[in-house]
């Protein structure tokens, strides 16, 4: 749906839905920190700001859709491929295994508890280079934002109240032009 319905509102909100979709299915594979990782990140930050943005935007969604037609063949398709590899992964021996359930790391710890001594002991260097690396980009960008050749015009209230018409308005005499024929 979020593809195939006209309304650009409705599409990102269809969009909100396989997050979360995308997130229970984490949570039933055990992966409880992707999943809240998910849903904090794409569905309250992202999301919301892909709403304000559509929103603010004045789409013509009749020009957008003008060359679907010419398309929808090809979507039907690509789409039948997919749905049949769909079925060739789920029905293979792969999700057939009991690895979940046989008493492994997961059950005596936390995935969260697992991610964060994998981060903060076995590569907390990393960690820290990555996060080093982060800072100097963020400060790169502030700084090729913030062009010193912009010259900022402030008003100053008490110069234009005391400014007169001479002073602002010079009027100029000139002859016209005659056209030749």
């Amino acid at each position: 749906m979020v593809v195939a319905i006209k309304n650009p509102i409705h599409a990102a909100l269809f969009l909100v839905l396989s997050f979360f979709s995308t997130a229970a299915i984490w949570l039933l594979l055990n992966a409880e920190f992707l999943a809240i990782a998910l849903v904090l990140v794409y569905v309250g930050a992202v999301m919301v700001l892909f709403l304000f943005v559509i929103m603010m935007l004045d789409i013509n969604v009749a020009t957008l859709r003008q060359g679907f037609a010419r398309y929808f063949p090809l979507g039907i398709i690509i789409a039948f491929f997919m749905v049949v590899a769909m079925g060739l992964i789920v029905s293979s021996d792969y999700f057939l295994s009991d690895i979940y359930s046989q008493g492994s790391i997961s059950t005596i710890q936390s995935n969260t508890k697992l991610l964060g001594l994998a981060i903060y002991q076995d590569y907390l260097y990393h960690f820290e280079i990555a996060g080093a690396i982060l800072l100097v980009a963020i400060i790169a960008a502030i700084s090729l934002c913030l062009n010193k050749s912009k010259i900022t015009k402030s008003t100053q209230p008490d110069v234009q109240v005391l400014a007169k018409k001479d002073d602002r308005l010079r009027v100029v005499k000139m002859k016209s032009e005659e056209k030749e024929d």
